[in-house]
């Protein structure tokens, strides 16, 4: 299968202030072109999204792609509290800004989605539309950590809130994670790119730092529905396969997020936009484009 990567764009690196922090990323498309944001998830970097940049920036968007805090080429803050998730929003919400927009299309993969979900709920003035990839909305989160399957699932997230251990085994625990359903996912010379950011100083507690600041051994409080709701036009893509999370994570959603459509992908992975470029290129950018 001919499938679309980097290389079918023009990407230009960059470093900005965010706020408080330093922020790597790379761009692509027309600068006239109304801004989508990709934002990655664990264990990644803006490399996750190489088979989509090139297409969206083709279809005349101006494409965003940041290296999150901690991760590869951005600033890596010291100490779990630098990575809880009003600051990770926070941070998303000031690249925009810093970028010269008020309002963008926010496309959010694991993490990334977590803190695309984050930035709708609390700041749905900056976001113009809103596509999940396998991450869950909060609401659904805590619905289906009632139950012991995704438990068991989850158990990384216990394993990382060990000190150091965590840290000295990360890069086999990545490259792991990384195996998706499609066998080409992941080229020799991809696997070289991920190493490389892995191995930047201070990189793998940082990465780390976003399970630890979850903090999930603590009592969670009740949250009412009216403070999870989205209010933004939503498009979740869900990979059916996800060794990680439940299927049901995206079930149900029409109770926080009245605007949605959710598309399964029966033969994708957690690592839908790899497994299944093509169809996920063509969704993203049918939505952004309507």
């Amino acid at each position: 299968m001919n499938t679309p990567s980097q290389e079918d764009a023009t990407v230009t690196h960059h470093q900005i202030a965010a706020g408080g922090v330093r922020l790597h990323y790379v761009a692509a498309g027309p600068a006239q072109g109304s801004l989508v944001v990709l934002l990655h998830g664990f264990p990644e970097f803006w490399r996750a999204w190489e088979r989509q940049i090139g297409p969206l920036a083709d279809a005349g968007f101006r494409v965003i792609a940041p290296d999150l805090r901690g991760y590869n080429l951005s600033e890596k803050p010291l100490g779990v509290e630098a990575y809880r998730l009003q600051t990770l929003q926070q941070d998303v919400s000031n690249l925009i800004r810093a970028l010269g927009y008020e309002r963008a299309h926010v496309v959010g993969h694991d993490w990334g989605g977590i803190i695309a979900w984050a930035l709708a709920i609390r700041q749905p003035e900056i976001v113009q539309k809103l596509v999940i990839l396998n991450a869950p909305h909060p609401g659904a989160s805590r619905r289906a950590f009632r139950k012991p399957a995704q438990w068991k699932r989850s158990w990384y997230i216990f394993f990382f809130q060990l000190p150091w251990l965590p840290e000295r085994v990360l890069l086999r625990f990545a490259e792991k994670v990384l195996r998706g359903v499609n066998p080409d996912a992941y080229t020799e010379n991809n696997r070289n790119l991920y190493r490389q950011a892995w191995n930047q100083p201070g990189a793998a507690t940082a990465m780390i730092n976003y399970y630890r600041a979850l903090k999930p051994f603590q009592k969670r409080e009740e949250v009412r529905d009216e403070s999870l709701q989205v209010r933004v036009p939503t498009l979740v893509l869900w990979g059916n396969l996800d060794a990680a999370l439940l299927p049901e994570m995206a079930d149900g959603l029409e109770r926080w997020v009245p605007d949605l459509r959710v598309v399964r992908f029966a033969q994708a992975s957690h690592w839908i936009m790899r497994d299944d470029p093509l169809r996920v290129n063509k969704f993203i950018i049918d939505f952004f484009s309507s």
